[in-house]
């Protein structure tokens, strides 16, 4: 018996030291892999307290006078929603899965600096729960995501009076945690941009690398040289809190207006470094599951710099109604109107590729062809705020939260999704269960119109954004209460999401290393992949090289030469 106890214990003692073996791994590994992996699944955990926080904005707003929260609690929640969908979220889950692909996709055996890797996430992680963690103090930030200065200073003086603004902590925590995040966002593209440049395989030219890798490239690009202006902007606003500078105090010789230049010169790209990603997964997957090549690579990949390019020059279209002299208003009109152009290209590129092809309606195609419809009605509003007279009449209306919803939302997370259901099978040699996919995609597509659509309308009747309540007389009942539904079958949807994953990580259908009949290099190693992601590296001939490798006789590179 004694024997028996023992050996138990040994079992057990062996059992918590390869457990603890297995948690220090993943704490101090610099696989891009597994860094990729905690990417994804700490945005993903992100995701759901903003969602959550959606649906507080949202039973608040379902009827006149509403009464679930106070208005120091909706500043609050409002600010953290906008903060942690942007920056919480979807620039982390983005980054995470160019981590987990992009070397793959190279025929790279990891990122150029694994270590900045390593340190990059736990930075945003760390940030990420120091924002967080405002809640548990009751000093969350409140002066919106945004957080316009000089209403984010401690005091504002007009002329001899001086007014209480944000007095405590609240916009300190933003600051510095927005600063933390920057810094984060700054390594993994430095790290990015090394990674495609300089380790491709042999052969893999700059104009065969996959369109995801090539929108990455142009999103670290942009965060390289927008964060910068964000973290110079949030400095000086700590500097005006605190040590008496005036940057942005009118009385004092400061400018109001600074913030927002400051600021929208960073959030105009940061829109581009938001979506271009998702352009990325879109090219990946059409193509598959329509069995084509893709329609018109170069016009996609130089579409996407053209975009990098252009989206520094229109920043000061959230500034219409400041009084920009019309000179800077026509430019700023001209510059957004010519950005779409590029865009344009893109859907048009992705129409050609679907056109004629085999399509197969696995969950990652319906997904992307829903990002399509979504993100079109999303461009079609924006140029329509480009248009300064009827900005004029909308600006800072609930039509502009619908706008940025649409593109961010029915733009941005429906390619996400897209993504993960394309990658999960290399992620974890397991395939998610499409009917339960199906039922996701479709609760998503009625509950984000639902609760989008109506805010069109909202605005267009008057509705200012900001509001945490209304009265009864206004007209704008039923559109609200609509648009709250509407958020509660996107709740449901993603609910259904967890339970897919869940039971496909427990007892999902067992696949191959190439499940989709894939083109490009990261199918052409086992599910998931080893450590050293390919025993030999590949040599690259075409824009499809895995293709090529299961069908020489048809190669690219062979129709090419004849």
């Amino acid at each position: 018996m004694a024997t028996r106890t023992s050996n138990r214990e040994s079992v057990s003692v062996r059992e918590r030291h390869l457990s603890d073996t297995y948690i220090g791994s993943w704490l101090t590994t610099t696989d891009h892999k597994e860094i990729g992996i905690m990417y994804i699944i700490t945005a993903f955990f992100f995701f759901l307290i903003g969602g959550v926080e959606a649906l507080f904005i949202r039973a608040q707003l379902a009827v006149p006078n509403g009464k679930v929260l106070s208005p120091e609690e909706y500043n609050q929640i409002f600010t953290m929603h906008g903060t942690t969908m942007i920056f919480l979220f979807v620039m982390p889950i983005l980054s995470g899965l160019g981590n987990y692909v992009v070397p793959l996709m190279l025929g790279a055996r990891d990122m150029a600096f694994p270590r900045m890797n390593a340190f990059a996430y736990w930075i945003l992680l760390f940030g990420s729960l120091f924002l967080q963690s405002s809640f548990l103090l009751s000093v969350a930030p409140n002066g919106g995501w945004f957080m316009y200065a000089p209403l984010s200073l401690t005091t504002k003086v007009c002329g001899i009076h001086a007014y209480q603004c944000t007095p405590g902590m609240n916009a300190d925590f933003w600051i510095l945690g927005i600063t933390m995040l920057g810094i984060s966002s700054i390594a993994g593209s430095l790290n990015f941009v090394v990674t495609i440049l300089k380790m491709r395989a042999p052969g893999m030219s700059i104009n065969r690398i996959p369109l995801f890798t090539w929108m990455i490239l142009v999103m670290a690009f942009l965060i390289l040289f927008a964060m910068p202006s964000l973290t110079a902007a949030s400095l000086m606003l700590l500097l005006d809190r605190h040590l008496g500078t005036h940057f942005y105090q009118f009385a004092y010789g400061g400018d109001p207006l600074l913030w927002q230049h400051l600021f929208w010169s960073f959030g105009h790209p940061e829109v581009y470094i938001l979506i271009l990603p998702a352009f990325g997964i879109v090219s990946e997957v059409l193509p598959v599951f329509s069995r084509k090549p893709i329609f018109g690579y170069t016009f996609i990949a130089w579409s996407g710099v053209a975009i990098g390019f252009l989206s520094f020059t229109v920043w000061a279209h959230h500034m219409f109604a400041v009084g920009l002299p019309p000179v800077a208003q026509a430019f700023f009109a001209s510059s957004t109107v010519l950005i779409a152009v590029p865009t344009a290209v893109k859907i048009f590129n992705w129409l050609g590729t679907i056109y004629k092809g085999k399509l197969s309606l696995k969950a990652p195609m319906i997904f992307a062809l829903g990002f399509i419809a979504m993100f079109l009605i999303g461009g079609l509003n924006g140029a329509a705020l480009a248009v300064v007279p009827f900005d004029y009449q909308v600006t800072d209306s609930y039509f502009v939260v619908s706008h940025i919803h649409y593109v961010l939302f029915g733009g941005s997370v429906m390619a996400i999704f897209a993504g993960l259901f394309y990658w999960f099978p290399k992620m974890t040699g397991k395939l998610m269960n499409e009917r339960l996919a199906h039922i996701q995609f479709w609760l998503l597509m009625i509950g984000l119109n639902l609760a989008f659509f109506p805010m069109h309308i909202l605005g267009l009747l008057g509705m200012p954004r900001r509001v945490y309540t209304y009265p009864a007389n206004l007209g704008w009942n039923e559109l609200n209460l609509m648009s709250t539904i509407g958020a509660f079958l996107i709740g449901i949807a993603v609910m259904v999401f967890l339970c897919n994953f869940v039971t496909s990580m427990k007892s999902g259908q067992k696949v191959g290393n190439d499940p989709w009949d894939g083109f490009t290099l990261e199918w052409d190693t086992t599910s998931p992949p080893k450590k050293y992601n390919f025993l030999t590296i590949p040599i690259v001939r075409s824009r499809r090289p895995f293709y090529d490798k299961k069908n020489p006789e048809t190669a690219d590179w062979k129709s090419a030469i004849h």
